[in-house]
């Protein structure tokens, strides 16, 4: 299969109704995570337990620094990644945006791209934000398969987040920025 073949595909439907009803989740009556530390471990494990056969790779969050222009990993699977990181990236530019962020081919970004894993071809990048619409913390979603993510990952991991607390309910209005 070609290069143009691989972006031309469609991504993997992964089923986030049904993470979420695994996990005994519901977008209308989110949790309230108290300290969001052990929350974003819990969606990294669930997550990374769901989707890891679909083609994601790898998947972390990342925290803003206060009063730094970088962001640090504070939880991952399956390995460890590049920390801390510029906002000149995709996490950056989600934290900045405030807005999902799709990218289905990374080699066209150039210095736009942080390339943890070089064998990493798309990604997904969704805020976690607060009451009052600031960013916190972004999501990173890796794949080694071009075309891997659509907006219909962005939504569905959106809700996952917004079920555990992790980001307001106003998140899920959001459109995402389609790279």
């Amino acid at each position: 299969m070609g290069e143009v073949d691989l972006l031309q595909r469609a991504p993997v439907w992964r089923d986030y109704p049904a993470i979420l009803a695994r996990h005994g989740l519901d977008v209308d009556r989110p949790e309230s995570p108290g300290d969001p530390g052990p929350a974003k471990r819990r969606a990294v494990e669930m997550l990374w337990g769901a989707l890891r056969g679909t083609g994601v790779s790898w998947l972390g969050f990342y925290d803003k620094v206060p009063g730094a222009q970088e962001m640090v990993l504070v939880c991952r699977e399956p390995k460890p990644a590049c920390s801390p990181i510029g906002l000149h990236g995709m996490c950056g530019r989600c934290w900045q945006e405030r807005a999902p962020v799709v990218v289905k081919d990374v080699r066209t970004l150039g210095d736009g791209y942080i390339a943890c894993d070089p064998k990493d071809l798309s990604e997904v990048v969704v805020p976690l934000l607060s009451s009052e619409g600031e960013c916190h913390s972004v999501l990173d979603v890796d794949s080694h398969e071009a075309g891997a993510f659509d907006a219909h990952d962005a939504q569905g991991l959106t809700k996952v987040l917004v079920a555990l607390g992790l980001t307001t309910p106003g998140a899920l209005g959001l459109k995402p920025l389609m790279l």
